[in-house]
């Protein structure tokens, strides 16, 4: 039986169309997830939507149209922009769908009948644009310190979350599972901000606007975003109905989401979760804002393109490359237009692209497109097979650290070795010498096998060229059980055609 990993990106909020940062968190996802499926793993790979909430209500209440209406054209806009970043998700949820709306109103019940939520009154300093309340003393300079915006004081009846309860037990947590959150700076943060100074009972509850799951036993109130939203990721397996699904995938190996939400991930669903006496996600990963020209990325200011403009004008790989290779996984990274075509011509227009393209091309000059191995092997050969043949465990020890970028730069640099080869025994040189044929063969049967390599362990990343440089290659050592070891190139292939993978792009000046 393979070993299971369930992964999920955050469930977006559709208050407009999507931009390139919910791309960024979803192109990591999708590569995370593609990497364990190539490793053999049985993967589980959730995205979707968080619907509800006063904000959604008002947008809808100013477009003319209903809640429901308002969200569907977005997320049908969401789902066809995961098609065009060839995003592998199995499953996309929807808060709005039925069974979340009866499993919600099912949880929400049990926590009240076992007295973890009770009846109060909410008093305090709200955001709607984050759905935040906040303590005057986390305020910053008396605005919203997530979003900047003004808050203003409600008052209403609402059911409470005891989240306090459980302060002791998810401190013990934290210490007796040291990889919980990571980065560790996000854990230091969580304590030092959130849970030593004191939690208090979280309100879960809302009257204030209709636009929610109904609370079944007290219809008036509607459930708010806490239960709601976090309670997705168990919903979807069945919770509380049917456990066949539980049973197989939970506890969630990897919680990926945007550090603007780490607290609501490792404080509150958390604490949830041992209300329900379930067990806690393996671990919660934080990363950073990929911003747009050094400024955060802003529905309300619209500096950003729709990122299928990006996709349309470079190509899907090229999109999804920059996002995985420029940023270092939990730092904020800048995205920009200049540095998208930059990183495009070195590394997938020269680098990867040329060496493909120029090694397919002098194995239909030299031996008519068919691969041979006499291994007629010099000392020079001896650093790039040993590199290439490490290149596995190198990427999967990156992989298991979450250290994307370093992994896809692990491999950029063999492809580098690959090219720096090429000059160094100077195929052209050897095909001058026909005693010297064998020794040809070998170099270029070298620089395929490479390639061959590579372009499985790059398939994560840019699924598209991964697929089209093995297609060139026309072998059937595609899988990752064929990276064993060096040498699996078949020598009874012809291969295809070259094919230009990446045009370099031109600036204007």
């Amino acid at each position: 039986m393979k070993e299971k990993f369930y992964i999920s990106t955050p469930i977006y909020y559709p208050s407009a169309n999507f931009h390139i940062g919910h791309c960024y968190t979803t192109i990591i996802a999708d590569a995370i997830a593609r990497y364990k499926r190539l490793t053999g793993y049985d993967v589980y790979f959730q995205t979707g939507t968080d619907e509800h909430g006063e904000k959604i209500e008002k947008k809808a209440h100013e477009a003319g149209v209903t809640p429901q209406e308002y969200v569907d054209k977005i997320i049908e806009d969401a789902k066809d922009l995961w098609k065009s970043l060839n995003i592998s998700y199995d499953y996309f949820m929807r808060t709005t769908d039925d069974y979340h709306v009866r499993r919600v109103q099912k949880i929400f019940k049990k926590l009240y009948e076992q007295g973890d939520i009770y009846k109060g009154e909410y008093k305090g300093l709200y955001c709607i644009p984050c759905e935040s309340f906040w303590t005057e003393s986390q305020l910053v300079d008396g605005k919203c310190p997530d979003c900047g915006r003004e808050i203003k004081m409600v008052s209403e009846e609402a059911y409470f979350f005891k989240l306090s309860k459980y302060q002791d037990r998810l401190v013990k947590y934290y210490n007796e599972h040291p990889d919980f959150i990571l980065p560790l700076s996000r854990k230091n943060e969580m304590l030092n901000n959130f849970i030593n100074p004191g939690l208090e009972d979280l309100c879960v509850s809302r009257t204030s606007f209709k636009w929610g799951i109904p609370v079944d036993f007290d219809p008036d109130h509607v459930v708010y975003v806490w239960v709601d939203a976090l309670s997705n990721y168990i919903t979807t397996l069945g919770y509380p109905e049917d456990d066949t699904l539980m049973k197989k995938y939970w506890p969630a190996d990897l919680h990926l989401v945007g550090k603007e939400i780490v607290r609501f991930h490792t404080i509150i669903w958390p604490c949830l979760l041992m209300a329900l006496d379930l067990p806690l996600p393996k671990q919660v990963f934080g990363h950073g804002w990929l911003k747009i020209d050094g400024g955060k990325i802003s529905k309300s200011l619209g500096n950003y393109k729709d990122p299928r403009e990006y996709i349309n004008a470079y190509g899907v790989d090229a999109v999804r490359y920059y996002a995985l290779r420029e940023v270092p996984f939990g730092s904020d990274g800048n995205f920009s237009e200049e540095a998208l075509i930059a990183r495009t011509n070195s590394d997938l227009a020269n680098t990867l692209g040329n060496l493909v393209n120029r090694t397919i091309s002098m194995s239909y000059k030299y031996f008519d497109g068919k691969p041979v191995n006499p291994k007629v092997l010099e000392e020079i050969d001896d650093e790039l097979i040993h590199a290439v043949s490490n290149l596995k465990d190198i990427v999967e020890e990156k992989m298991n650290g979450l250290k994307v970028n370093e992994a896809i730069e692990e491999i950029m640099e063999v492809l580098r070795k690959c090219n720096k080869y090429i000059d160094e025994t100077t195929p052209w040189t050897l095909a001058k010498d026909e005693s010297k044929k064998d020794r040809l063969a070998t170099v270029l049967y070298n620089l395929l096998e490479s390639i061959r390599i590579c372009a499985i362990l790059l398939s994560p990343f840019i699924p598209e060229t991964s697929e089209k440089i093995l297609t060139q290659l026309n072998t059937k050592q595609t899988d990752y059980d064929s990276l064993e070891y060096f040498g699996k190139l078949e020598q009874d292939i012809t291969l295809n055609e070259p094919q230009i993978l990446f045009n370099r792009i031109e600036t204007k000046c």
